[in-house]
């Protein structure tokens, strides 16, 4: 019966000692320093690939005489998206608008052939029509849905939440490119 007796008595001195050890380690050796993480990225690995790098050369050929810089995006960037596109290696790219400066992203996604490419734009032009797709953006919202080669690129914009006076004239530029979709109003 001692032995019963004891077994209880040696488990409480374990979680004691187990507790003290842990709480030690929060005392003087710890540091305050409040450790946060960056939340995980919505775009794509760090690498891109050799269509969407002409792609952006190319976006940024079309701006370059209206005097609008195409850089990499800083901050995370997703807009409402087709399965198909949503599915899709994508790289995000921001027209450095003065007046605007968290507007003006432009989303480049590339596709296993240029068939693809047209599925996915096409499907993704339905999709800004239905209510699922439309309920995402301003209701004077502008889209624009342009595929070259392998690569989709989507641009949206709203006179309503655009300030800078570039905002259209991106949407001009990449009209010039590629084949073209139009969501139905």
């Amino acid at each position: 019966m001692r032995r019963l007796a004891r077994a209880p008595d040696l488990r409480i001195a374990v979680t004691s000692l187990a507790a003290a050890l842990v709480l030690g380690g929060c005392g003087v050796g710890a540091s305050r320093e409040i450790v946060t993480f960056p939340p995980q990225s919505v775009g794509p690995a760090a690498t891109v690939s050799p269509a969407v790098l002409q792609t952006r050369a190319i976006i940024a050929a079309a701006l370059a005489p209206l005097q609008i810089q195409l850089a990499d995006a800083r901050d995370p960037f997703r807009p409402s998206e087709s399965p198909r596109v949503a599915a899709a290696p994508r790289a995000v790219y921001q027209a450095v608008l003065p007046a605007d400066p968290t507007g003006g992203q432009i989303v480049v996604y590339e596709f296993r052939d240029a068939g693809a490419a047209v599925d996915a734009g096409n499907e993704l032009a339905g999709y800004l029509g239905t209510g699922a797709g439309r309920i995402q953006f301003p209701d004077d919202a502008r889209q624009t849905i342009r595929q070259v080669g392998t690569t989709l690129i989507f641009y949206t914009w709203a006179p309503s939440t655009s300030p800078d006076p570039g905002s259209p004239k991106i949407a001009d530029a990449l009209a010039t490119l590629g084949i073209g979709f139009t969501p139905p109003r």
